[in-house]
């Protein structure tokens, strides 16, 4: 163990069942890689203690919240998403992740198959990409037509100070990631029979049309500008990195009562 150079607290780290099932994940053994994932647990586990505090503050108080993961297609949203999730109470979240529309809702007012989703008291509702679908997929796609894009557009802000006025607390994330991981992710994604569900036809032409998503993702942020709520950017490439500063943001948008004890 020398050549790691490894001090005494290393050596406890590795020497734990968490500890050893991380050094021995993978082959050839990454020792480094191992101390991460152990301290990355860790950390996970402390969030997950405030993530419940507050849930249980919100279900206390008739809260209702609604948390936006928005982001390229494999930038991490849904595992984000469930390490939140994942240690709180399921009878009081909901996960979204709509298909597209029916030909009924293609008729209706383009925000109310997403206030059908929205939370009841006490009940958190995360969005595994949202109404904002009609500001990056949909255009750059060809799904929407430019009229559809410009009305959201100009309706989109209003449509969150509603939201907002009425008492619900809505938290905005993008997870952003470079190109060459989302290539990567890709690859992974095809090469694993137990992910290919995964890969879209949409996902297929994301590398494609990549300049292209950078267009309107920076005019989807330009448009918080003009009175609306932005988006907190948290960089994904390293995807244990990313899920704990989306947690963190989560905590500190939220006035919950850190000292609630449960």
């Amino acid at each position: 163990m020398d050549k790691y150079n490894l001090t005494e607290a290393d050596v406890k780290k590795l020497n734990t069942k968490k500890g050893l099932r991380a050094l021995l994940a993978k082959e050839p053994y990454n020792v480094a890689k191992a101390l991460r994932y152990i301290d990355y647990e860790r950390k996970l586990k402390k969030l997950q203690i405030e993530l419940v505090k507050l849930q249980t503050w919100a279900i206390n108080n008739n809260e209702r919240i609604i948390i936006v993961f928005e982001g390229r297609d494999a930038a991490g949203k849904g595992g984000a998403i469930r390490r939140i999730t994942e240690r709180i109470n399921p009878r009081h979240v909901r996960i979204i992740a709509l298909p597209k529309p029916t030909e009924e809702e293609k008729t209706q007012w383009y925000f109310q198959r997403y206030v059908k989703q929205f939370p009841r008291a006490g009940q958190m509702v995360f969005f595994d990409r949202s109404w904002y679908n009609r500001a990056v997929v949909e255009p750059v796609n060809g799904f929407c037509t430019e009229e559809e894009y410009k009305t959201f557009m100009n309706q989109v802000n209003d449509f969150e100070r509603m939201i907002t006025e009425s008492g619900i607390i809505l938290v905005k994330i993008y997870m952003s990631i470079s190109k060459s991981e989302q290539a990567e992710r890709f690859a992974d994604i095809k090469s694993d029979p137990l992910k290919h569900w995964k890969m879209t036809d949409v996902d297929e032409r994301a590398q494609e049309l990549w300049d292209v998503y950078t267009k309107y993702k920076k005019l989807m942020f330009k448009n918080t500008e003009n009175g609306g709520i932005p988006f907190k950017v948290i960089k994904a490439n390293r995807k244990t990195i990313a899920r704990v500063n989306a947690i963190k943001h989560i905590l500190s948008s939220i006035p919950y009562d850190k000292n609630l004890k449960i």
